[in-house]
């Protein structure tokens, strides 16, 4: 198929050279220039078989010297030839066609009627703007005669007024830049009868006998020169009196001129000989690209035969080493050349390779126990731990850090600290190392304790929840505030009541009076003291809560009679329960459990009335839901409510005196938390959907049945310490 093409290749190449030749021995008018696109096709049409028929030609002999050195069948020889001869002639071909049409598009552009007669244009421009200044200076010069002659004949030449007309009106007014008037003798000799001449210049070498003598049959004689233009005139002023006047302009308008005339001589020189012009510089074209070609075909052969068989051995060594041999090493030969150093080069990298590959599998192995060790470890730590790059993304974070965040079911790895908490990343722009931020949270507000430290490449970022620390001291604090104001408070209670009561036993009968104004006074005394005590009463409780003693209860029936209480006190609330009923047994202390839902229920009461107070209705009326289930080992009380909802710092609404009411302590939510603490729980204030309250409760079941045992000697301690409102009476003031 190869020879056939190589035929068929000389056969074209044969046939447009012929073509060539008859077209462009055909005949055509002197200066003419051929199309630029038919010389660009006719430079292709022989451009690509000739090189066709090279590259074909260079394949044949790269696969016989293949043959002949014993290298098979010389597929990749031959490849490697035809490929060098494609890369070199592609760009060799374009290259020649792209320079032919430009070249030639230029050339046609100045050789083209339009070109030319710019050219002509230019020069007949110039030479107009000449011959239109010699029109100017002659008729100036014929109409300054006709009034100098009139001036003579009024006023002597050499009268003052003469010479200053002769100068100002004539000369100068006029444009013009010199003036003589003269007289020729019967000897020939040129006499001057006034003169204007700044330029200061013999003018008789000017002012010549034959330019005199055309006046016999002129009016007017230019008198020319490079750098003026002159006219010479009859004066009618006696007889052989003649007047010259110039006007002066810059040389180079006149050298400009002779130029244009020699340029515009060249140009059509040219133009005649622009078609032979136009077939060598093709010629030179076609000729340069076939001998790149040809040396890129010689050089293509040369190279393959040096890089052959040294490659090939590299293939069949590449080959083993793909399949696991590592041990694989060529034969390297002199002289020291590039390709003994690429088989030395290749020998040494299989040689690292081997050894570093036995390196890497231990450095892996190592790798993965350390990365199990620190994967173990960072999952059982309770802290939260980020590692930061020095663009703040995150790189690797713990279990701990996403549930602390609240973005455990998000891939936080690869994402910017900044848009997965911006509080984090305020702090790591700050200076400070150590700190405590606020996170929102679905319950509210979370405190972290953080910390960091920087590295080179990044930092580490460290944090701990201490909300419930914070709340545990909180309590604390106020319970020994409590403690204190019960001490302070109780003890003169008493006294104050006992007087205001008999103040109104003794005289109340006495009093005439205002004894409705005695009674009231002294009654609001007795109440108001009353409420005091009440009021010391719960900061003993919470300053003092008794151990829980756990027993087993039914905490339905518990929750059921919770919800009487107000449900008889508040007939416009539709109260339920949910299971409706059936026993719900749990270990706990059955008096404490009790205390705490009834405040929750109390709560969701007192939130409805406010909003009633507020004016707001509900579609669906007045309601408080209990719901009681069971997850796994854990039990769940749910309480509803349709009231006015949670305030923005919920957060802190099981704080001590924490309250939303005007008459509440603000203790009753801090004792129900601490009662659902002692008993191993947690409590959650959520939203409700469609407005009000979500209160949940989980106790964990399973762990406070591991306490049933233990507690009858927790309730007799717990008993032992209850104080009583005695007691915080007798308590001696410090």
């Amino acid at each position: 198929m190869f020879k056939l093409a190589t035929i068929g290749c000389g056969v074209l190449v044969v046939i447009m050279v012929a073509l060539t030749v008859s077209l462009l021995n055909q005949e055509s008018a002197p200066g003419s220039f051929i199309s630029p696109v038919l010389i660009a096709f006719l430079l292709i049409a022989n451009l690509i078989p000739a090189i066709a028929l090279m590259v074909l030609l260079a394949r044949q002999l790269a696969r016989a010297q293949a043959e002949r050195r014993g290298m098979g069948t010389g597929r990749l020889h031959t490849r490697l030839v035809a490929l060098f001869s494609v890369i070199a002639a592609v760009p060799t071909v374009l290259v020649a066609i792209f320079a032919s049409l430009l070249i030639q598009s230029g050339l046609e552009f100045w050789f083209s009627n339009r070109a030319r007669g710019m050219l002509e244009n230019t020069v007949q421009l110039a030479q107009s703007s000449y011959d239109t200044e010699v029109e100017r200076v002659q008729s100036n010069t014929l109409a300054a005669s006709t009034d100098l002659a009139n001036y003579l004949r009024e006023l002597p030449i050499d009268d003052p007024r003469f010479i200053d007309a002769f100068g100002r009106l004539q000369v100068y007014q006029r444009n013009l830049s010199e003036a003589i008037i003269f007289t020729v003798g019967v000897d020939g000799q040129i006499r001057t009868l006034a003169l204007v001449d700044p330029y200061d210049r013999a003018l008789d070498k000017v002012i010549t006998a034959e330019k005199i003598g055309e006046l016999r049959t002129k009016d007017v004689v230019s008198l020319n020169s490079s750098d003026r233009i002159g006219a010479m005139t009859k004066l009618d002023y006696g007889p052989s009196t003649y007047l010259y006047m110039s006007r002066v302009f810059d040389p180079r308008f006149s050298e400009t001129i002779e130029r244009g005339r020699s340029i515009l001589s060249d140009y059509r020189d040219l133009v005649s000989r622009s078609r032979d012009n136009q077939l060598r510089f093709n010629f030179a074209l076609l000729l340069g690209a076939l001998i790149i070609v040809a040396l890129a075909i010689f050089t293509a052969l040369r190279l393959a035969d040096r890089l052959l068989k040294p490659v090939g051995e590299l293939v069949d060594a590449a080959g083993r080493i793909e399949e696991g041999d590592l041990s694989t090493r060529v034969t390297v030969s002199p002289p020291a050349d590039e390709i003994s150093m690429l088989g030395t080069a290749f020998n040494r990298m299989t040689g690292r390779l081997q050894e570093q590959t036995g390196a890497l599998m231990s450095a892996n192995a190592q790798l993965e126990t350390r990365r199990a060790f620190m994967e173990a470890v960072l999952s059982s730590v309770t802290a939260g731990v980020i590692a930061l790059d020095t663009d703040q993304n995150i790189l690797l974070i713990n279990r701990s850090a996403e549930l602390l965040l609240h973005k455990q079911s998000e891939e936080l790895e690869g994402r910017a600290l900044d848009s997965v908490s911006p509080e984090l990343k305020e702090f790591m722009s700050g200076e400070t190392r150590e700190a405590t931020v606020s996170l929102p949270a679905a319950g509210g507000q979370r405190t972290l304790a953080v910390k960091r430290m920087r590295y080179a490449d990044g930092g580490v970022l460290t944090f701990d929840d201490i909300t419930e620390q914070l709340s545990d001291q909180r309590r604390a604090a106020w319970s020994d505030i409590a403690r204190r104001i019960a001490h302070e408070i109780k003890n003169p209670l008493t006294p104050i009541q006992l007087a205001a009561e008999r103040l109104q036993r003794r005289y109340g009968a006495e009093i005439s009076s205002d004894p409705d104004t005695f009674t009231r006074l002294t009654e609001t005394i007795v109440r108001q003291v009353g409420d005091l005590r009440r009021m010391v009463d719960e900061f003993s409780n919470f300053a003092r809560m008794p151990k829980p003693v756990f027993e087993s209860a039914d905490i339905h029936e518990i929750a059921r009679s919770s919800l009487f209480l107000h449900e008889v006190a508040h007939p416009g609330i539709n109260f339920s329960i949910e299971p409706a009923q059936g026993p719900i047994v749990m270990v706990c202390d059955r008096r404490q459990l009790a205390q705490a839902l009834t405040n929750l229920v109390k709560n969701a009461v007192e939130a409805i009335e406010a909003r009633r107070n507020r004016g707001e209705t509900m579609s669906g009326g007045d309601l408080v839901e209990l719901q009681m289930r069971r997850e796994d080992d854990q039990l769940i009380i749910d309480l509803f409510d349709n009231g006015t909802g949670l305030p923005e710092d919920r957060e802190r609404l099981t704080e001590p005196y924490m309250t939303t009411r005007v008459r509440g302590t603000g203790l009753g939510l801090a004792i129900v938390k601490k009662i659902v603490e002692e008993h191993l729980g947690e409590i959650a204030f959520l939203d409700r959907k469609g407005g009000g309250t979500h209160v949940r409760i989980a106790f964990d079941a399973e762990r406070l049945a591991a306490l049933e045992d233990a507690g009858d000697d927790r309730g007799d301690e717990a008993e032992g310490h209850e104080p009583s409102a005695d007691d915080v009476n007798d308590v001696e003031p410090t």
